[in-house]
């Protein structure tokens, strides 16, 4: 018992420690996801075709208009381009739900490249990752997105599980 609680006590203070070494863009989205609607965090460059071709078809700006409750946080990635620029193109920014935020390591050299956000690991451009409640619902990180498989899963991260 007193090994349970020993080691409850070095977690606790182990948990203070890992925040405090997230970036502040880390702190920002790590409290947007905390909220009980649901939030998506979506990373993305101004330079990859899979993220073009996604913001090019509409899917994005007619997802974040047709889900004024769902939170969506655009992380340009792998870039030095402001990412903002970018979206306002294709009807993004501006809304009250959408949010676009350049993360500050934009190095596309492999080795100096950022491979982890928030602790879990970012390997691919774009990846979307459905958080409630500070809970990550659903990860993808293989690439482009559909539409109709992103509404299901906002859908189900409502359902209570």
């Amino acid at each position: 018992m007193k090994r349970l609680g020993l080691s409850l006590a070095i977690l606790a203070l182990a948990l203070p420690l890992r925040a405090a070494e997230l970036l502040p863009i880390e702190q920002q989205v790590a409290e947007a996801v905390k909220s009980p609607k649901v939030t998506v965090v979506h990373f993305w460059a101004t330079w990859c075709g899979n993220c073009k071709s996604e913001l090019s078809s509409g899917g994005w700006s007619d997802f974040v208009a047709k889900n004024p409750d769902v939170n969506v946080i655009f992380i340009t990635t792998w870039d030095p381009k402001p990412g903002a620029v970018e979206l306002e193109k294709y009807g993004l920014g501006g809304q009250k739900n959408f949010t676009a935020l350049p993360h500050p390591n934009s190095s596309r050299k492999k080795e100096e490249q950022m491979h982890e956000f928030l602790g879990l690991p970012v390997s691919w451009l774009p990846s979307t990752w459905v958080f409630r409640d500070g809970k990550l619902r659903y990860a993808l990180n293989y690439g482009e997105l559909r539409f109709p498989m992103l509404q299901q899963m906002v859908a189900d991260s409502l359902d209570k599980w």
